[in-house]
């Protein structure tokens, strides 16, 4: 996933992930590849597709199930020596025992609930008035009304349905249909989850029963240096959290995929790249990556349990200091085809070119990355659903680009039998109930009500759907709905005096004023449009440039 870094110099490119300190480099063995060697095995999926590419691309090499002799020499083979051996990895893993981001400490409402799930397990989260956050099952016990829908009354949660409010522990308190001499049954309770903020970060334990782990809570290093500071993102996106990560930790893609969205990415740039597996573990995968000729490799990536993603590198300018540069991403599973990701690109020096662009600017642009992935990862979330097999019956993995993506996959056939579900590289487990479709998304009644929307009411141009950009990212970030509502209030204000100078262009004789009102309305007329085009720039989708009708 390409994003434009506004801390990284822009002549460099990549960037590498760790969740600790930077590692010290070690060697790996080369990742390396088997062929079957009997001639009549029946022909897999992907082996079927690939026989005429190559028929096509290695004319002079026999093919054994449907591969070229030569094919190993590009393609990804194993990298275990488990995996050699042909022996199934399981490692103890339970989904529900791990912290999940859930929200940007500072993008949380203070004056209303906020709607969110986690595998489908729907939450709702909230932020009393000691600026403690408090996180429950979104469901009231009455009726199981959604309590995110509800709202906030002397730091008490309240359900709009019939009333009933609930203290930060999730003890109802109060029942107005209950007679004055009744109690409140001990039984009226809402069901709750620890919740910790770190680093800017609201984070989620979600078994209820097994005490939250704190050794397991992730901490950033580098966003702990004296000096450093981060842009940071939230985007609600319509594929599932696994095609996501695979995004995220494919920089092949960058060049032609985000051709010229930023500074970096040229499609003339893509070239094969060079991977160093150096971790392989339970919790994840680690190495060094770069360019072919890169000596040595320049970045650094960690992928660490449940979905946390980190890019580190370091450079040392001309005087001898080292600077320290992150891209980091959070992911949240938040359901069967859908997922919500936190970006944070930081470092302890920015680039003085960014530093001429508001915030809102790199926010719009990321919204403009994430568009020019959707459709492709979209209809890939689509096809391993319909075909219901292992990736690995799927993809063509290449040495010189897909090394992380394979990684990947392969951790996931490690921990996949403790997920809801999971597509991994030789297992798959598909899930067991539908998908389910909101009609009436949560946070509608109580995004109205509330001062700052954190999931957004409805407005003439905006629809409640993740293929919206507004609905994707600005009511999930305070910063772009203020100047969302401050560019649409300068448009009505500007587009009103314009008309009002008009009007007196024509009731005045003189042809000085006249020829001033006309400048001053035309003046207000370019305003306005200009932040007409503000408010499109952060509501309105992308789109290429040759698909546009």
């Amino acid at each position: 996933m390409a994003l434009l870094n506004p801390f990284l110099p822009h002549t460099q490119t990549f960037l590498p992930l760790c969740l600790s300190a930077t590692p010290s480099k070690q060697p790996s063995p080369l990742l390396w590849t088997t062929l079957s060697s009997h001639p009549f095995k029946p022909l897999s999926r992907r082996m079927k597709l690939a026989r005429c590419e190559a028929v096509a691309d290695i004319k002079a090499e026999p093919l054994v199930e449907g591969e070229g002799e030569g094919d190993h020499k590009v393609l990804l083979g194993p990298s275990s020596e488990e995996e050699r051996r042909g022996e199934k990895v399981v490692a103890d893993y339970d989904w529900t025992q791990e912290w999940y981001p859930l929200y940007l400490t500072n993008n949380v409402p203070d004056d209303a609930p906020l709607g969110l799930t986690v595998f489908g397990k729907q939450l709702v989260l909230f932020k009393d008035p000691n600026g403690v956050f408090h996180c429950f099952e979104d469901r009231c016990p009455h009726r199981l009304a959604k309590l995110s829908e509800g709202q906030l009354i002397d730091g008490r949660l309240e359900c709009l349905y019939h009333g009933w409010q609930f203290e930060g522990d999730g003890k109802c308190v109060k029942i107005p249909q209950l007679p004055a001499d009744a109690k409140i049954p001990r039984s009226a309770c809402l069901k709750s989850y620890e919740v910790k903020e770190s680093q800017g970060v609201v984070w989620v334990w979600m078994s209820p029963k097994t005490p939250p782990n704190v050794n397991k809570l992730p901490w950033f290093e580098n966003f702990a240096r004296p000096g450093f500071q981060d842009i940071s993102t939230t985007h609600e996106l319509p594929y599932d959290h696994s095609i996501l990560l695979e995004n995220l930790m494919d920089p092949a893609h960058i060049p032609i995929s985000h051709d010229r969205t930023d500074w970096t990415a040229k499609r003339e740039d893509a070239q094969p790249l060079r991977f160093e597996v150096t971790e392989q573990t339970d919790r994840g995968f680690a190495g060094w990556w770069g360019k072919a000729k890169d000596d040595p490799l320049p970045n650094f990536l960690r992928f660490e349990a449940p979905c946390v993603l980190q890019n580190n590198r370091e450079i040392v300018d001309k005087d001898g200091v080292k600077h320290y540069f992150t891209g980091l991403f959070l992911c949240r599973p938040t359901g069967q085809g859908k997922s919500m990701l936190i970006v944070r690109f930081g470092g302890t020096k920015r680039s003085p070119l960014a530093k001429l662009f508001p915030k809102w600017y790199f926010h719009q642009n990321a919204c403009k990355v994430f568009e020019q992935d959707m459709g492709f990862l979209s209809s890939q979330n689509e096809v391993l659903l319909k075909e219901k097999v292992p990736t690995k019956e799927l993809y063509l993995n290449l040495k010189s680009s897909d090394t992380w993506v394979a990684e990947y996959r392969k951790w996931m056939d490690k921990v996949g039998h403790g997920m809801p579900y999971h597509f991994g590289h030789s297992t798959i487990s598909l899930p067991k109930e539908p998908a389910v479709v909101e009609h009436a998304p949560a946070g509608l009644i109580a995004g109205q009500s509330a001062s700052n929307p954190a999931k957004g009411g409805i407005g003439t141009m905006h629809a409640p759907n993740l293929a919206n950009r507004y609905f994707r990212h600005v009511i999930h970030c305070k910063g772009c709905s203020s100047v969302v509502k401050a560019f649409e209030t300068w448009k009505k204000a500007l587009s009103a005096i314009a008309i009002a100078f008009a009007a007196l262009s024509i009731l005045v004789a003189g042809r000085q004023w006249k020829t001033l009102l006309l400048g001053s309305a035309a003046l207000c007329s370019a305003g306005a449009y200009a932040c007409s085009s503000a408010i499109a720039m952060n509501t309105t989708n992308f789109i290429r440039t040759h698909r546009r009708l």
